[in-house]
């Protein structure tokens, strides 16, 4: 039987003065009136109702872990502090940088401006989406997040909610023969004053010991079946010291030398 067809059928037996939905023994709405809650958990949609549910034993809630989940990083904020260096290379650093500032400042007012201009357009670019990229990066971590489950010792039950100046008059019951719940319930009463029931994952901290004993009970690894102690290219030089990355001063001066010789060149 298809859902459309389902729901056609569902829609004609109902009456359009009352809130009819079809959940699954999870809570997850598969039939409602207003498509935009179809596929959503009914403690997001309805708060009061799924919290007396859950006080009736309707539902119960059962925890489980995620040990592949993938959380976003605590932020750390590092100081500003430079590490010790010696007087000499502080001095020749410090050197470096003027000289490095001066050549970019007369840069600015030569021919090769606007190059310059699209360089620092595209250094600006490349700085943010680095920033961005580094922000969203995520590391493994265990999540905890709330699982319900139907119980089919309850095949119907219904129930009246204080909503503070209304009641809510709700009615549950076993479809038979399947896994899915009938839910009748009164729109015309706000049970805003709920909060929604969500299944929101959660990381699990750990303290030392915890992550001790984890250690120990993970499982040995296979050992390989061979030893492989060296290998010919693993002191390649091809990769690495990017952080002794600098400017060259030639290039610096290259620009500055062809903008002196370029009024002569044109006369």
């Amino acid at each position: 039987m298809k859902l459309e067809f389902l729901q056609r059928k569902f829609w004609v037996a109902t009456r359009q003065d009352l809130d009819c939905f079809v959940v699954d023994n999870n809570g997850f709405i598969l039939i409602s009136e207003r498509s935009q809650e179809m596929g959503r958990f009914l403690g997001e949609v309805d708060g009061a109702v799924m919290t007396q549910l859950l006080s009736m034993g309707v539902f119960s809630q059962v925890t489980m872990y995620d040990y592949q989940a993938m959380c976003k990083p605590s932020s750390h904020h590092n100081s500003a502090a430079q590490p010790l260096v010696s007087p000499i290379s502080a001095f020749l650093t410090a050197t470096r940088w003027l000289l490095q500032e001066l050549m970019l400042f007369l840069l600015e007012w030569s021919v090769w401006g606007s190059w310059y201009d699209r360089g620092a357009e595209a250094k600006s670019v490349f700085h943010h989406s680095h920033k961005q990229k580094k922000q969203d990066q995520l590391q493994p971590c265990d999540t905890e997040y709330p699982v319900f489950v139907y119980q089919p010792a309850i095949r119907e039950a219904n129930g009246i909610i204080e909503c503070g100046a209304c009641q809510k008059v709700f009615v549950v019951q076993q479809i038979p023969n399947s896994n899915l719940l009938l839910l009748v319930t009164d729109p015309t009463c706000d049970c805003s004053i709920f909060p929604p029931v969500l299944q929101e994952a959660t990381e699990v901290k750990y303290n030392a010991s915890v992550k001790c004993d984890r250690m120990r009970s993970q499982k040995v690894r296979r050992r390989p079946d061979s030893c492989h102690a060296f290998h010919p290219e693993e002191n390649a030089q091809d990769c690495g010291g990017a952080s002794d990355t600098s400017a060259s001063l030639p290039l610096l001066l290259m620009p500055l030398c062809a903008w002196g010789l370029l009024p002569q060149l044109l006369r």
